[in-house]
């Protein structure tokens, strides 16, 4: 069955990352692939995946270390798949934020049910944040945050990815002004440095979307060489 989430398999041997990636897109996940610890780390920032499956024993930064980065800014599931078997690496997998430990060799099935084990608690996770606040509106604009939706006046407004989670990351505290490190932080990771430009880039075409004149924006405003804020909602 299609499956539209996107696993990051982080592996040195070419033959375990070969049999994982077959597995996985054999059970219709997208498959994203990284041979060492810095090319996880920035596959993780570029390309958003729902879960990482790491090997613990990278070339150069490893799997410990590589969590610990990744902890800094992401809470994306993070499953160990490691042959160190010991109870202290386990142990310091865990505490660095690792979500689940599975020891090589195992099963094909044991895999993919600790997958969905990991992607079942962090729907659960984002099912309970989403509870705070449902939706957020003003005047005719609305977006519903567990539907992923943006509209106006009743129209739906198709925006990518990223457009998507700049407006929601605004929109969860409207009024607020959130800097554009934060943002650049927040959607692209820390290793995206502080060129705005990519940000800015986003922004005019959010406005283009949503606004009626872009030049004099009603719901995402700007404050001049900080950030932006969304609109207070009513």
């Amino acid at each position: 069955m299609p499956n539209s989430e996107k696993i990051l398999v982080v592996e040195d041997e070419t033959t375990i990352l070969r049999v994982l990636g077959t597995i996985l897109t054999a059970n219709g996940y997208q498959v994203i692939t990284a041979e060492t610890g810095q090319q996880a780390v920035t596959m993780a920032s570029s390309h958003c995946p729902d879960l990482i499956l790491l090997d613990l024993g990278l070339p150069g930064m490893d799997g410990l270390e590589v969590i610990k980065k990744l902890r800094q800014w992401s809470g994306t599931p993070i499953l160990v798949v490691s042959a160190r078997d010991e109870e202290d690496e386990k142990v310091r997998a865990f505490d660095l934020g690792a979500d689940d430990y599975i020891t090589k060799p195992f099963g094909t099935s044991e895999l993919l049910a600790r997958i969905r084990a990991a992607r079942r608690h962090a729907n659960q996770l984002a099912a309970e944040r989403a509870m705070v606040s449902s939706s957020y509106e003003y005047k005719d604009f609305k977006i519903d945050f567990e539907r992923r939706t943006v509209t106006i006046a009743g129209k739906e407004i198709h925006l990518t990815q990223n457009e998507y989670k700049i407006v929601e990351r605004l929109a969860r505290q409207p009024g607020r002004v959130l800097t554009y490190t934060t943002l650049l932080h927040d959607i692209w990771g820390p290793y995206k440095g502080d060129d705005n430009q990519i940000l800015r880039v986003n922004m005019a075409n959010i406005r283009r979307k949503l606004e009626k004149n872009p030049a004099e924006p009603r719901y995402i405003l700007t404050e001049n060489g900080v950030g932006y804020r969304m609109a207070d909602g009513e």
